[in-house]
């Protein structure tokens, strides 16, 4: 029974605020307004949805109808973003999900749900890192510069959709992973102003998207919006919608690590929700109006392409604006990766000092007052998986960790409510308990979609961050 209770201790809120209060000058270093954290949602959500698979979605299951699946794939996220939005002001640390599930639901429960956000967050960085290597190697193609297939193609590609490919290691991807660590280890301000730029860049890129490409629509490609359904569930017809909706979920992965830097914000009970709703919002009004014109320009038959937004950009007959796009592309994966290496050491930071995981991923840099160590393993390790892994198998485990902590935080703010309803609650998401129940249904339906061995592989995953509490977290988690 003792041990029982060590499993399912939870963390005291009052405890929690009160620490972050008395941090003061010795923790993370403050440097995030609230347009810097929304142009970190932004940067984290622009990225491989955008520019991949749209075309991929629409092609393959929800023709121009992925504009509905946008919309309510934004929609799930939407009742998720919200409570991120009350539980993020009201509990302003670094470890997100993480943190919100220790208080609700307990020690064990915060574990799993911690190592889930792996595949989130390093998973996910590699999984973009991989799509970033195949746009470099475009870029490349474009200028004659042929680079050998063995440093292009990971290790392990023969495992994936290709049995023929043979690579020695992906060099591009790890290449990039290792470049934005270094740029993570030196601050976050800096990083900050990195991402800014390049997030000014991308979004100019999908706006000329999006007005070069509304001239040349042709409203015929989008008759009929929704394709009448193959004779299998998924493929056209609303079934195919809804499974688009699943697929593209994985455009909006990004949003969340906005939470991720409550310990860096100026003022993290206003900025934080500003800057996750407001990434939202603008992401998903851009998603559909590029998934329009997409649509609209191309016959969506033809999008099933690894550059869809280039072709769409060359049927304008524009050409020099398909090379924009390219370096947009580029631009939109380098700063998806940055927000998604940054949101995995803060989540780290968080359960170091809880002890559940080594003192070494919750040490901060001397003069940069960032997780400098965790950072650089952080970054040496995704960086190997992008160089030995393909997308196919990086990509199938990022969506299921991630729809399992967004339903997690909508039972967290249900939670809290009930156990502390006397607190004072910088934003308060509204409809309580309709919305979050909304937010929870829509991811479970979601994950539903997801192939079976997705399942088979979480549930492996799991087992195995089990063992490492039972080893390791359990003996030394600060009670």
């Amino acid at each position: 029974m003792a041990t029982k209770r060590l499993y399912l201790t939870r963390k005291s809120l009052h405890a929690i605020i009160a620490a972050h209060e008395a941090e003061g000058e010795g923790g993370l270093k403050r440097a995030l307004g609230w347009a810097s954290l929304m142009s970190l949602g932004i940067g984290g959500i622009i990225g491989a949805g955008i520019f991949v698979l749209t075309g991929t979605a629409a092609a393959n299951y929800a023709g121009p109808g992925v504009m509905v699946s946008f919309i309510l794939s934004g929609a799930a996220c939407a009742f998720v973003a919200l409570c991120y939005a009350e539980l993020a002001a009201l509990i302003p640390v670094a470890g997100s999900t993480y943190t919100y599930t220790y208080i609700t639901l307990g020690e064990i429960f915060a574990w799993i749900i911690g190592w889930n956000l792996i595949l989130e967050y390093a998973a996910g960085a590699a999984t973009v890192a991989v799509g970033w290597g195949g746009y470099f190697n475009r870029v490349l193609h474009g200028f004659n510069i042929h680079v050998p297939d063995a440093f292009t193609t990971p290790t392990f590609a023969p495992l994936a959709s290709d049995p023929s490919a043979h690579g020695f290691f992906n060099v591009p991807a790890a290449g990039v992973i290792l470049l934005l660590t270094a740029l993570l280890v030196r601050g976050t301000s800096e990083s900050s102003l990195f991402n800014n730029v390049i997030v000014a860049i991308k979004v100019t890129v999908v706006l000329m998207v999006i007005f070069f490409g509304a001239g040349h629509v042709d409203a015929a490609n989008w008759s009929p919006l929704i394709p009448e359904n193959a004779g299998e569930f998924g493929v056209y017809g609303w079934s195919g919608v809804a499974r688009g909706a699943s697929v593209v979920f994985f455009a909006y992965v990004g949003f969340d690590s906005v939470s991720t830097a409550a310990q860096e914000a100026h003022t993290p009970q206003r900025d934080i929700p500003i800057g996750i709703i407001g990434s939202l919002i603008i992401c998903t009004i851009l998603y559909v109006a590029v998934a329009a014109v997409a649509t609209g320009v191309v016959n969506y038959k033809e999008l099933g392409v690894p550059d869809p937004m280039a072709l769409v950009m060359d049927r304008t007959g524009i050409s020099w604006l398909a090379w924009v796009v390219k370096f947009g592309a580029l631009a939109g994966l380098t700063t998806a990766i940055l927000v998604l290496l940054y949101g995995q050491t803060r989540i780290f930071f968080t359960m170091a000092h809880d002890g559940l995981l080594p003192a070494v991923f919750g040490r901060l840099h001397a003069r940069y007052r960032t997780p400098a160590v965790s950072q650089i393993l952080v970054g040496v390790v995704v960086a190997l998986a992008s160089g030995l892994f393909p997308i196919d198998i990086l990509g199938e485990m990022v969506s299921i960790g991630t729809l399992a902590a967004f339903a997690l935080v909508c039972l967290a703010v249900m939670n809290l409510r009930t156990m502390h309803p006397e607190l004072h609650r910088p934003f308060r998401a509204p409809g309580i308990p309709v919305m979050p129940m909304l937010g929870i249904l829509s991811c479970l339906a979601l994950m539903v979609a997801l192939p079976l061995d997705t399942w088979l592989r979480l549930l492996i995953w799991t087992a195995l961050g089990l063992a490492i509490y039972m080893v390791y977290g359990v003996k030394h988690a600060r009670r």
